[in-house]
């Protein structure tokens, strides 16, 4: 338990940085974007580049918004199936799922990092931006990486874990502390 502790608040800070990232990601889109709306809209031509660059921070948001949604639990689950067994096949599936989730995560690292040596194209958003494809491939083995780490919280990345009637109770408990003036 003494590793687990320290671990687990390493995967909350990754998580915290993942979020400011796809922040970054969504916004340098938006600014792209409006970039050529604005100069759309005083010269009346197009810049070229903008969709292209705009583009290249998708695989960037998509692969770490992932692994931001995993940490909070919001992935595919079948609640109302696992629910309806005994609490010991509950665990059993759910130890299942984590085991799938780490082969998925341990695929992404292993493949990824394979796709990232080996991704030699250059992208040319115009004569003058030229990307390499390596700034695109790398997300891949980072987002694996990071479903890995947040594996050490365990069940809690599931929602079956979650116990309803306590957050219920604890949310009317909040409500009825309230003074109201």
């Amino acid at each position: 338990m003494g590793v687990l502790h320290p671990l687990r608040r390493l995967s909350d800070r990754v998580n915290q940085v993942a979020i400011v990232l796809c922040i970054g990601c969504i916004l340098a889109m938006l600014g792209i974007s409006f970039t050529a709306f604005v100069y759309k809209l005083f010269t009346g031509s197009t810049l070229s580049w903008t969709y292209s660059l705009a583009r290249l921070f998708l695989p960037w948001i998509g692969f770490l918004s992932m692994t931001i949604s995993l940490r909070y639990g919001e992935h595919v689950a079948m609640t109302l199936l696992v629910r309806s067994l005994p609490r010991v096949l509950v665990q059993t599936a759910a130890g299942l799922c984590l085991a799938v989730i780490g082969l998925f995560a341990l695929m992404l690292v292993w493949y990824g990092w394979g796709y990232f040596t080996n991704a030699t194209q250059v992208y040319m958003v115009s004569d003058q931006i030229r990307i390499p494809s390596k700034f695109t491939a790398v997300v891949v083995p980072i987002s694996g990486v990071i479903m890995l780490l947040h594996l050490v919280h365990g069940f809690a990345l599931l929602e079956h874990f979650i116990d309803e009637r306590a957050m219920i109770d604890e949310l009317i408990e909040t409500n009825d502390g309230e003074s109201r003036s």
